[in-house]
């Protein structure tokens, strides 16, 4: 992985947290949208790591794939994810 490891590690500490925090909210049965708002506070956060990881791939993997010549393969990684994140 070609992101910056700490930043990235970081962010899913956050969200394994924010995690935690929601299971202790369901178990003490809080209210319904206090719990709905910080389960979108948290899948926010994974998405923010999700674009860390996926913004390096392009800076690194993909721009030296396009480099190499090789970089069909890439962008079908790319497509098939893009697709998975569009469902």
């Amino acid at each position: 992985m070609k992101a910056d490891h700490t930043q990235v590690a970081q962010l899913l500490k956050t969200a394994r947290g924010q995690i935690d925090g929601i299971l202790k909210m369901v178990e003490e049965d809080r209210y319904c949208m206090d719990v709905s708002t910080q389960i979108s506070a948290a899948v926010a956060v994974l998405k923010r790591a999700n674009r860390t990881v996926l913004r390096a791939h392009m800076d690194c993997c993909v721009r030296q794939a396009v480099a190499d010549g090789t970089a069909d393969s890439k962008l079908d990684e790319l497509t098939a994810l893009l697709d998975k994140l569009a469902e």
